[in-house]
């Protein structure tokens, strides 16, 4: 087998403590990729890269250039707040290597489309970890959409709601961020719409607002009609302060409504319904589908795949703008209170210089 990749993790305190624990061991004990450097502002978070990545203390720093310039990698890893994405992805390229980064791409449809030139332009490949469309829950319910047992989607409906308003339940960097909710939870939720209705989106209507007895500064409620560019319509419910958590994180609340069943996806538990239910009559439950690892594990596994000459991740840069361009048109659509075009939108930034 050739020499594992080697990668710079940009990110160890927070979730980038997720990265250091539970995601990159794994890559360095199958022979796909080992850490050559961590970076993190707070000296006191590279205690993770040092612990679980067993770099040495000469190979963690709190200057980001600096890990670039000393050390030599394959790719870079980007785990810190979406306003940094661009100026670490920034580095990354500088330095001939190509991007992971988790989502969304960035901050605004602006230096998304920014970045997204950056890396073509530089010939190099890009992933984004779309990590909870890659959860078991919903890779099942996936599957049995995509199996065509059921027949077409007509409509789906998405609720994933949260008693978080008080800080700092949710991280404290999140109550401060602008339209908080769609950029750093929602966002997750679009795309799942796109792979459950097998579409990409073609409008989007969104009302979001932030109550009186919230601690977040951004908008943290929201409820959002969509269509999909193939006629599928969706309906989402997304908060972060009500005063129950009815489907927290990774156990939201899908069900799609197709020709000859109703899927219900419900807290980890998926339901086939047909016909008229009365008490269990016409309710198959499904057992999930089984498999090594999940989520950030799994997309970083097809990245390394993917740089090696394998197929690229289904949350590649060409895929992922769409979920950007959703995101943000929701957004607009928010502040704007109208509905707006999604490709058309997407067209508009691309063109833009």
């Amino acid at each position: 087998m050739s020499r594992p990749l080697r990668y710079i993790l940009v990110g160890t305190g927070g979730f980038g403590g997720h990265w250091c624990r539970d995601v990159l061991p794994r890559l360095a004990v199958m022979g796909k990729a080992v850490a050559a450097a961590a970076v993190d502002i707070n000296p006191d978070a590279l205690k993770n890269a040092r612990e679980h990545l067993k770099l040495p203390p000469d190979k963690c720093t709190t200057d980001v250039k600096r890990a670039f310039d000393e050390n030599r990698a394959d790719f870079g890893i980007v785990v810190v707040p979406p306003a940094h994405h661009e100026a670490v992805v920034d580095v990354i390229l500088a330095h001939d290597m190509h991007v992971l980064s988790e989502k969304p791409i960035a901050d605004t449809m602006e230096a998304c489309v920014r970045i997204y030139r950056k890396v073509k332009a530089a010939g190099k490949r890009m992933g984004v970890t779309m990590s909870h469309r890659f959860d078991q829950d919903k890779q099942t319910l996936e599957r049995l959409i995509r199996s065509g047992k059921y027949g077409a989607v007509d409509y789906i409906v998405g609720r994933n709601t949260w008693a978080m308003r008080k800080f700092p339940a949710w991280g404290a960097f999140r109550y401060r961020i602008p339209d908080t909710l769609l950029v750093e939870g929602t966002v997750h939720h679009f795309d799942i719409m796109r792979a459950l209705a097998g579409s990409d989106a073609k409008t989007v209507y969104a009302k979001t607002w932030n109550p009186e007895w919230s601690d977040f500064e951004g908008d943290c409620q929201a409820l959002i009609t969509l269509e999909m560019a193939n006629g599928v319509k969706v309906f989402y419910e997304g908060a972060k302060s009500n005063a129950s958590m009815l489907n927290g994180w990774t156990r939201d609340y899908w069900r799609a409504e197709c020709d000859k069943a109703t899927l219900e996806l419900d807290n980890r538990k998926l339901r086939v319904i047909v016909g008229d239910v009365t008490g269990d009559a016409g309710i198959e439950s499904v057992p999930l589908d089984e498999r090594d690892v999940w989520t950030n594990a799994w997309l970083a596994e097809m990245f390394c795949d993917w740089l090696r000459g394998g197929p690229p991740p289904p949350t590649h840069l060409d895929d992922n703008i769409q979920c950007a361009a959703l995101l943000f048109a929701a957004i607009e659509s928010a502040h704007t209170g109208k509905v707006v075009d999604v490709q058309t939108f997407l067209e508009k930034h691309l063109r833009t210089p």
